[in-house]
């Protein structure tokens, strides 16, 4: 025999699926509160996003390599964004933080993949992996449908004024300092010439990696740019010690 108080319900739920004025309703309602839920903590927390130790703003260098790589379209087919589920960290590594895209204008997370996620292949391989595969992918991954962009290695570096893109960024927020702006098209040039005088480089910008990257030290191409980009992503942050960090916040602002 069936309970009345679910052949009542069942009735109710009849009658809200057939009354499209009174479905309509119920729906604002469902996602009014649904919406308050989410958006309402944000406004009693400081910082939605907590900075976690060793996270920097990009050298200029690693950001004339990030404009190439938006401007070479990249993010179309990369995402940078490790999900936290198992077969994504097992194949990617740590799943990523809020943290690690806070100095990002825009954020390269990517909306799909027709290549593997490059949130940490910085240090996963070598300069000259990276330069031939960025030539000649199918030389690397024979399967690949990636272009070729061999011609990265025959342009030299071209920016008309690193210390304006820097000026610009910290109007957004990035903490760049006037010592950061004032050099930054000497740094520009040093970190990708191994012999010149980096000065303060590596003090301002910890971590910074300091080489030849294209394997031509008498030129800077665009290819010193890309590589040095893509050797940067996912060092900075040691994230096991960083997920701590941002957990505890998360259970502060809750």
């Amino acid at each position: 025999m069936t309970d009345p108080v679910v052949k009542e319900t069942v009735k109710g739920h009849a009658r809200l699926e057939r009354n499209v004025t009174l479905m309509a309703v119920a729906t604002f309602l469902t996602v009014t509160v649904g919406g308050i839920v989410e958006i309402a903590p944000l406004f009693w927390i400081d910082n939605t996003i907590e900075k976690v130790d060793g996270m920097r703003p990009y050298t200029p260098l690693e950001l004339a390599g990030r404009d190439i790589y938006i401007r070479e379209g990249c993010y179309v087919c990369h995402s940078q964004m490790i999900r936290p589920f198992r077969d994504e960290v097992e194949r990617y590594g740590h799943y990523s933080l809020a943290a690690e895209s806070m100095y990002d204008r825009p954020f390269q997370w990517g909306s799909k993949r027709t290549g593997p996620d490059l949130a940490r292949v910085g240090g996963r391989y070598s300069d000259e992996w990276h330069v031939q595969h960025l030539k000649n992918p199918q030389a690397v991954v024979p399967e690949s449908v990636m272009p070729q962009y061999g011609f990265l290695a025959e342009n030299d570096l071209a920016v008309h004024d690193v210390s304006a893109n820097l000026t610009a960024l910290r109007r957004l927020g990035v903490p760049y300092t006037d010592d950061d702006i004032a050099k930054a098209n000497a740094d520009l040039v040093a970190q990708g010439n191994p012999d010149a005088d980096a000065g303060d480089l590596e003090t301002r910008y910890p971590k910074a990696q300091i080489r030849d990257y294209d394997g031509n030290p008498g030129r800077l191409t665009e290819m010193d740019a890309l590589v040095a980009y893509l050797q940067m992503l996912g060092t900075l942050v040691d994230v096991n010690s960083a997920a701590a960090q941002e957990d505890l916040a998360t259970e502060k602002g809750r």
